[in-house]
């Protein structure tokens, strides 16, 4: 560079016999750090010419510690070489390597786009990474600045490594490529896996599931004489023999004990522990496993620790969601977690109502736990009403920022229904950053949720990673009741492999990191910590406990108890178990059964009983958060004692700190005064039959009014069937946040004023009506930012402009507007939008359902609008009457003068307005593009 070079190429090109690669990351890292410390690095762009990146996460890498560009060398050669030995079929190598940059081009771009960033520049050496197992002397040289929490390998451990592959290709024996089983099991030479077929098949001894040999399962012994059916099962043979009490169901304590007594007479403890013990012999795997328990005392006799059911109350099911699983499998869960009293979590998508109208039955299929996630698919009030917990997931461990993803294979009709939206249409929450700009719009969404069910907890996912200490203690701070955190194992359903492979951390360091921040900021007494993330034994929860845990959920285990075998195909609808597919055929092969599921936690609670008791404790309230009960075992393996855990064992400063849940606060059950109001005056009457009509005046300190209301109204008629107009509301003044939330059919708010940011925030139903006072000075803004946001019916009339996102994921309300921000219409999955003024930018942004008639006296539409997904055409004869008509009832309630002059002269008015809707070829272009929908592009 003193001599003028402008162009720093890195490359590991000259590999030869006596010359082995140094890893490109360390080595591009290592250059970019001394050019920055020496003052020197805007000076050079620097390449990486490699042979070591072969996806996307390689180059993301590489960009992030400092590459200009990339040039994945042998990747490229291989692809050419590929399709010129004819494997590819009729590719030529120059097609090959288009497609695989392509597709690395894509890769890194959705990359970006869920961290929240547009561009390369803003992405090359931000260093958005925290590294695992790399001592500090590696991070310190060539990663600086990057969190390396337990430290890890070093020069020498990575180094050998290097020398070990180049005597692979150098030595003298013949080189061949190895089949490594980094994402599928391989039998030989490949790494462990922990769902490896010995220990899938030994959980199916336990549940009673057997592989016939062709990728089906079926029941064991007795259970075989029913052929598996596409409907689930009845679990009324659970409680054959148990006492009921009157006329409802038996206790879930009952019914718990009354499976485990069955279990333990058919021999299944004894398979439950050689399941166990092969968990807990496998090689180091997982941080726990360098984990040993110390005894708090002598033993205690097993019948002095608590029963149980007080342990299964604590397991809850990962969110996996129908859409994700097939019907039979998302409702097997159900059955059995509210068998032993746990709760299961329906996960993103919604859930049928004919499903949650079971809660309280003898075949209770409700979900307790209901996810309120990014993308609100299927959030309608009487969901809300129908969950113990509503869960709010700003990320997901195993793909964290971008939430969950559906292909559009996957998105049959009866998935479509209940998420409101199209059939064949992939699914992909978009990032967090979209909805949750801030603290506080967690904390009013927050608020929302229990306005609209007083009597639910909320519950906050997080990911497990560097700083989920800081957030979690925010989450405390904004009112939640539980925060999970979320490791990196899982992904049901559909994720890229990069995903599943390069996203989210260990759950221990989550953990850990999420207690030490809670109990040193005091806030540890008030809200429940659940952690997730590959659990599969009683050991498993234990250690959790240990670390602070008060809650677990268990996701892949469970699937595997119900008949899952690790095809690995969940993301391609053929899943031979029945499990992970929306297809009939497929779906009629599932075998697995409540009692199975049920069973299988049953038995991991029980050998929490066995180890609390070994360790002198008799509940699990003794044992939260006791690190001191914990401590490191070495191995003999010089890598994994290289790993250092002490940051997990801190113990409190103050070692009267509390350690664990003690009871909820009372601000923790926040109310909206005026909302509650309208409660009591308009509910009863309503349910005496009577039509009301109230008025009150408004405040901005008045937040998510209507929301209490709209949600006894759904639990008691179902959210549609209360007639239209049975109750009028009036108010004056400026309202506060979420104004008409989760508002239900037959309630109409009728506001003389303005709205915050929020209104009709997931609205089922009814109407809201804003129109200015009479002295307005004209062309008013009468709502703030995300009106309607996952909205899935209902209307709303705003004589006056709005701001951003105007729609945002509505997906079946009716809404007409004089004006709008940027990005309306953003992620519309269904209902009709009328814009009657002025538009911002980036109209139409991921929008795959409904439409929108914008009117374009400006002619600025076509500049304004994102064509990625849809498109504008003149109106016909039939979309014209349904727009006259929604703009004459706009007229009707808000006495528009904008209207009226556009009604005045219809024949000229209409020949300006055009109508949005998702193109002919929305599914060509989710091929094409699979799941990168909301990607920056």
């Amino acid at each position: 560079m003193a001599e003028g070079v402008a162009l720093l190429v890195v490359s590991d090109a000259g590999v030869a016999p006596r010359r082995a690669p140094v890893p490109s990351l360390l080595a591009v890292g290592a250059v970019h750090h001394r050019l920055v410390e020496v003052g020197s690095r805007q000076r050079a762009s620097i390449v990486a010419d490699t042979g070591d990146a072969r996806d996307t996460h390689a180059v993301a890498c590489l960009l992030g510690y400092g590459a200009d560009a990339v040039s994945p060398r042998l990747a490229l050669q291989t692809v050419a070489a590929m399709a010129d030995d004819d494997q590819l079929g009729e590719l030529s190598s120059f097609e090959a390597q288009t497609k695989l940059q392509a597709a690395l081009e894509d890769g890194v771009l959705k990359i970006f786009s869920k961290m929240g960033i547009s561009t390369v520049d803003g992405y090359r050496a931000a260093q958005i990474f925290e590294a695992l197992g790399l001592a500090p002397e590696v991070v310190d040289r060539c990663l600086r600045g990057t969190v390396s929490t337990v430290g890890g390998l070093g020069f020498e451990a990575l180094g050998a490594d290097v020398l070990a592959r180049h005597e692979e290709a150098y030595g003298s024996g013949e080189p061949s490529l190895g089949e490594p089983g980094f994402v599928r099991f391989r039998k030989r030479g490949g790494e462990y896996h922990a769902n490896n077929p010995e220990v899938v098949e030994a959980l199916h001894a336990v549940t009673g599931i057997v592989s016939t040999g062709n990728g089906r399962g079926s029941r064991r012994d007795d259970e075989e004489e029913a052929a598996p059916q596409p409907a689930p099962r009845p679990v009324a043979g659970v409680a054959e023999g148990v006492e009921e009490a009157g006329d409802g169901p038996p206790p879930a304590d009952v019914l718990a004990a009354h499976v485990l007594r069955q279990a333990v007479a058919e021999g299944r403890a004894e398979l439950y522990d050689t399941f166990r013990s092969l968990v807990d012999s496998r090689p180091v795997t997982e941080l726990h496993d360098l984990l040993d328990l110390v005894p708090a005392g002598p033993p205690v006799p097993i019948e002095e620790v608590e029963p149980v059911t007080a342990i299964t109350r604590r397991f809850s099911t990962g969110a996996m969601s129908h859409g994700a699983l097939s019907a039979e499998a998302h409702e097997t869960i159900a059955v059995a977690l509210n068998m032993i009293g746990g709760q299961s979590n329906c996960g993103e998508g919604g859930e049928a109502p004919e499903r949650y109208r079971t809660r309280g039955t003898a075949r209770d299929a409700n979900s307790r736990i209901k996810q309120i996630a990014s993308g609100r698919f299927g959030v309608t009030p009487e969901y809300c009403m129908f969950a113990d917990e509503l869960n709010i997931k700003i990320a997901q461990g195993s793909k964290p920022g971008e939430g969950g993803q559906l292909p559009g294979h996957k998105v049959s009709a009866e998935i479509a229904r209940l998420r409101h939206t199209q059939p064949g249409v992939g699914l992909i929450s978009p990032p967090p950053h979209h909805d949750i700009y801030s603290i506080e719009d967690l904390a009013q969404l927050i608020y929302d949720l229990k306005q609209v069910n007083p009597s639910v907890e909320v519950s906050v996912k997080l990911v497990a990673e560097a700083g989920v200490g800081t957030i979690a203690c925010g989450v405390a701070k904004a009112l939640a009741d539980i925060v999970m955190i979320s490791g990196a194992n899982g992904g049901t359903g559909a994720s890229p492999l990069s995903s599943i492979k390069h996203a989210g951390l260990p759950w221990e360091l989550g953990l850990a990191e999420a207690q030490q921040e809670l109990v040193e900021n005091g806030l540890r007494d008030r809200v429940q910590l659940r952690v997730d993330g590959g659990f599969k034994t009683g050991r498993d929860v234990m250690i959790a406990t240990l670390l602070g845990a008060d809650g677990y959920s268990f996701g892949t285990a469970v699937l595997l108890a119900e008949g899952c075998i690790m095809v690995r195909a969940c993301h391609k609808d053929t899943c031979p178990t029945g499990i992970a597919t929306q297809r009939p055929h497929l779906r009629a092969k599932f075998a697995g059964t409540p009692e199975g599921v049920a069973r299988y936690l049953l038995f991991v609670a029980e050998e929490v009983r066995g180890l609390l008791a070994s360790l002198g404790l008799r509940s699990l309230d003794e044992a939260v958060g006791r690190v001191e009960l914990l401590r490191q075992r070495r191995v003999g393996d010089l890598r994994a004692d290289s790993v250092d855990l002490s940051p997990l064992l801190v113990a409190p400063a103050d070692p009267e700190a509390p350690r664990r849940f003690v009871a909820h606060l009372p601000i923790q059950r926040p109310r909206s005064p005026l909302d509650e109001q309208l409660l009591l005056d308009g509910f009863r009457p309503l349910w005496e039959g009577d039509d009301v009509e109230l008025e009150y005046t408004i405040t901005n300190a008045d937040r998510t009014v209507g929301a209490s209301l709209g949600g006894a109204v759904a639990l008691e008629w179902g959210g549609d069937r209360l007639p239209p107009g049975s109750l009028t509301v009036r108010f004056t003044g400026s309202a506060g946040q979420s104004f008409g939330a989760f508002l239900s059919e037959g309630v109409t708010l009728d506001l003389v004023g303005e709205a915050n940011d929020y209104l009709g925030k997931g609205m089922g139903g009814g109407q809201i009506v804003v129109r200015p006072p009479d002295d307005d000075a004209g062309d008013p803004v009468l709502a703030g930012n995300t009106v309607l946001y996952g909205a899935t019916g209902g209307q709303v009339f705003l004589a006056g402009r709005a701001g951003e996102r105007f729609a945002v994921r509505n997906s079946g309300a009716t809404a007409v507007v004089e004006g709008t921000g940027d990005h309306a219409c953003e992620y519309m999955t269904g209902g009709r939008v009328v814009i009657l003024g002025s538009i911002g930018y980036n109209l139409g942004a991921g929008m795959t359902g409904g439409e929108a008639f914008v009117y374009d006296a400006d002619g600025l539409l076509s500049a304004r609008l994102n064509r990625q997904l849809v498109d504008a055409t003149l109106l016909d004869e039939v979309q014209a009457g349904e727009l006259r008509f929604l703009v004459e009832q706009h007229r009707e309630l808000t006495g528009s003068a904008r209207a009226a002059g556009m009604l005045a002269d219809w024949e000229a008015t209409v020949r300006g307005f055009w109508r949005i809707a998702p193109v002919d070829e929305v599914s060509r272009i989710e091929r094409a593009n699979e799941g990168l929908l909301g990607a920056a592009r």
